[in-house]
């Protein structure tokens, strides 16, 4: 019997049982992961929310697994073939899919040509003729014939027990679990194009003949050739790679050592041994090979959800500007830029629309109304979107700021992936039912750049664009882990009740959507709220959820100091007792360092709130309502330097990291197109995830190593000593060597690249237009790979 669940995830997760059932025992309560990890602690020794997603996740697996395990017992038990061994079998199964081979005999399926077999009474020739290899094959057949079921003659007879056989090999566990492993060790994927598909799927060129171990193929080639196939132009196949294609399958031997099969010159050996070839060909390669081929999606998958969570993650807990008066441009050129104003607060105080571009080219009344409109406001900054026209929109606000410089302004590059669709949502007809679609799209520029969390909450987070193969993976599990990601963020921020949007607010542990839009309503009709407490008279927020959601939600000027911090209420007696000490007002402890610093944690923990509370109570005390952001800092793009051909191999430039995937980074330099910094190139020293040195939004400097106008792609360096090549038009081919492998050890070259993964950007208001990030020489074989973010 196996251990219980959480005993074997304790295993798993390196912590003790008593964490893992005091976490599971909160979650089947209702509790949310981040309220676990940040005011459960003493209960569950401390399990971080990296931990307690896990620790979800396979709570989730195992017990389905012990759901299907008690299904498939009663299966067999009610058909009468559940031995004690079975049982034991059975019960020891700790994966779903060890637990379907062992089923797979007794599971109810079609009438099977062994099954007719077996009916006609031909099991008893296929048992002996395998336990006694000396018995002449005809000879026993002529005993078995049965003309009425079909068996007429030897021949027929012969094959039904092949049939049996064949089906008794086939669902043998031992043997399937044994080939797997050997096919997971040994087995490779082979692509190749499709006859008469050359053409139509040449975007999977590299992809026509090539060959890789499928236990080391990356996620991002995986679901690369896996889309080929769906789109009819590859054709996919699990091989094992032999000396002598013409010997026989190293699986055929396998099966036949299984079932002390040999070639000994006995009447029955040879009749075995083409069956256990058949039984190879004809049921298990097949089957084995679905399997794996499935495992291989599903691992490519769950790689590529990471990848995407890891780089929403950093992308909503990006820096944010602040509380200051901001422009949005969302760039244009025949339909104009869109202009609106945002007040410190995030409220849109003023809309326009200019059209410096073609065909107008109104350039000094558009540079006229931007400067109006920011003196009007007292603006400080202006985000400008990074699609179609920005590097122009850049270049005419530069020149607004070098007019008016007493203005002040600060221009800012921001991504505007998912504001059309924020733009056309039910939300923002909402929130501004009277503003035209276009210009709501400059509205969520400007405020994602004041708050990135707050604004990116109101987009699908498939819509953000900050994956690999996004739409080529289960939706479902991709949704579930965005939802955690985007959940983990906003609380480890926390928000302003008073100011907070209802989707912003639905995302607090504990509240959804009809509780966030109740919040809304009742400060609507009541005013702000001046004190936690006061929530607790919001409908259909009961106690529960206020236990839940309280610690998160933040009041900056109420009553209570204590409630615009993180302190949780129901520890507000610690603070009490802490004041009675120390003798002080919570008002003048609060922002105390040098004090708090010298108090000791210990003295003031009790049986419900142990060291670890107490020691965030201090530090919240110490910086109250801190934002675990980082200080918002701003790339400047290099002047002169806005298309392709402004690039010169050796430009060392500043950019943005838009995208972080398994095979490197890429950043936004100004050009329209994202350069690709290889996994080789991001860092002196080897660099097994680009996720350990670099993260999406953050500001890096940048070396051009090579540009390829021809393909529009750009090949960067962060390791500014490497040297760059000369600029080309065509890149070099590489060579057949390179092409069929991976990275070598040392990171210096990159794998083959899948030609159909061109990263596309989601642009304001517009169509999506690709934004292909360009190399050429060696480094160009990986630059496709972001076609996935799609």
């Amino acid at each position: 019997m196996l251990p219980p669940i959480e005993h074997r995830i304790a295993e798993e997760l390196g912590v003790s049982p008593r964490q893992v059932i005091a976490a599971v025992q909160l979650l089947d309560d209702g509790a949310t992961v981040p309220f676990i990890a940040r005011y459960r602690k003493e209960v569950t020794g401390g399990l971080d929310d990296t931990q307690l997603r896990t620790l979800e996740e396979r709570l989730g697996y195992l017990r389905e697994l012990e759901d299907r395990r008690a299904t498939v017992l009663a299966s067999i038990e009610e058909q009468g073939k559940l031995t004690a061994e079975l049982r034991a079998e059975i019960e020891h199964a700790d994966t779903k899919q060890r637990l379907e081979d062992l089923y797979l005999p007794y599971k109810p399926k079609r009438r099977t040509k062994a099954q007719i077999a077996r009916e006609a009474g031909i099991g008893p020739l296929a048992e002996a003729l395998l336990a006694d290899p000396t018995l002449a094959p005809e000879t026993e057949a002529a005993k078995y014939l049965n003309a009425d079921a079909g068996f007429a003659d030897t021949k027929a007879v012969l094959d039904g027990a092949r049939q049996i056989l064949m089906e008794h090999f086939a669902e043998d566990a031992t043997l399937l679990g044994e080939l797997r492993a050997y096919l997971h060790e040994h087995g490779q994927v082979r692509s190749a194009v499709i006859e008469g598909k050359e053409a139509e799927g040449a975007k999977f060129r590299d992809w026509f003949d090539f060959a890789e171990p499928i236990a080391t193929m990356p996620s991002h080639r995986a679901l690369a050739l896996l889309r080929g196939r769906n789109e009819g132009v590859l054709r996919l196949s699990l091989e094992v790679e032999r000396p002598d294609p013409d010997a026989p399958h190293p699986c055929e031997g396998r099966i036949a050592v299984r079932f002390g099969i040999r070639n000994e010159g006995r009447p029955a050996d040879r009749w075995l041994a083409e069956t256990a070839r058949w039984a190879w060909s004809v049921k298990i390669s097949i089957h084995l090979e679905l399997d794996l081929m499935g495992e291989l999606r599903e691992r490519a998958e769950e790689e590529a959800i990471r990848v995407f969570a890891r780089n929403l993650k950093d992308l909503l807990l990006a820096a944010p500007a602040g509380t200051r008066a901001t422009i949005g441009l969302d760039p244009g050129i025949r339909t104009g830029v869109k202009v609106a104003v945002v007040d410190a607060t995030g409220k849109l105080v003023d809309t326009a629309t200019v059209y410096p571009f073609e065909p107008r080219r109104d350039r000094e009344s558009s540079i006229a109304t931007i400067a109006a409109l920011a003196k009007k406001h007292d603006a400080e900054l202006i985000a400008i979107g990074n699609g179609t026209a920005s590097r122009e929109t850049d270049a005419l606000v530069a020149e607004l700021m070098k007019r008016y410089p007493e203005l002040h302004l600060t221009k800012v590059m921001v991504s505007e992936a998912g504001a059309s669709v924020y733009s056309a949502s039910e939300l923002a007809a909402r929130e501004f039912p009277d503003v035209d679609v276009s210009l709501r799209g400059a509205v969520s520029i400007a405020r994602r750049l004041q708050d990135p969390l707050a604004e990116l909450v109101k987009i699908d987070p498939k819509s953000i664009g900050v994956g690999q193969y996004q739409h080529d993976v289960n939706q479902g599990r991709l949704a579930k882990s965005l939802d955690a990601v985007v959940e983990d963020c906003v609380n480890a921020v926390g928000v302003d009740v008073n100011t907070a949007s209802a989707p912003l607010l639905a995302r607090i542990s504990g509240l959804n959507a009809t509780l966030a839009g109740n919040i809304v309503d009742y400060r609507n009709a009541k005013g702000p709220f001046r004190s936690r407490s006061a929530l607790k008279d919001v409908p259909r927020l009961g106690p529960k959820t206020f236990e839940q959601a309280a610690g998160f939600l933040r009041i900056p000027s109420g009553d209570d100091p204590l409630d615009a911090s993180s302190v949780h209420p129901e520890a507000y007696p610690v603070v009490e007792r802490i004041l009675a000490k120390v003798k002080k007002s919570v008002r003048e402890l609060m922002g105390n360092g040098s004090f708090l610093k010298s108090l000791k944690a210990s003295e003031f923990t009790d049986e419900r709130f142990g060291l670890p509370t107490v020691q965030d109570i201090l530090a919240e005390l110490e910086k109250p309502g801190r934002d675990p952001r980082p200080e918002f800092r701003t790339a400047s793009f290099r002047e002169g330097v806005e298309t392709l051909k402004d690039l010169q191999p050796g430009m060392l430039l500043e950019g943005v990291v838009t995208n972080v995937t398994n095979f490197g980074a890429f950043v936004d330099i100004g050009v329209h197109q994202d350069g690709l910094v290889h996994i080789s190139a991001l860092s002196s020293t080897f660099v097994k995830d680009p996720h350990s040195v670099v993260k999406a939004g953050q500001v890096v400097k940048v070396k051009v190593l090579e540009v390829d106008i021809a393909r529009h792609r750009i090949a960067l360096t962060m390791r500014l000593g490497d040297e760059a090549a000369p600029r080309r038009g065509e890149p070099a081919r590489q060579d057949a060597r390179e092409a069929r492998g991976g990275a070598r050890p040392d990171n210096r070259r990159p794998a083959p690249a899948d030609r159909d993964a061109q990263r596309s950007k989601p642009t304001g208001g517009r169509a999506q237009t690709d934004r292909q990030p360009a190399a050429g020489g060696a480094l160009a074989d990986a630059f496709a790979r972001a076609r996935g973010a799609k």
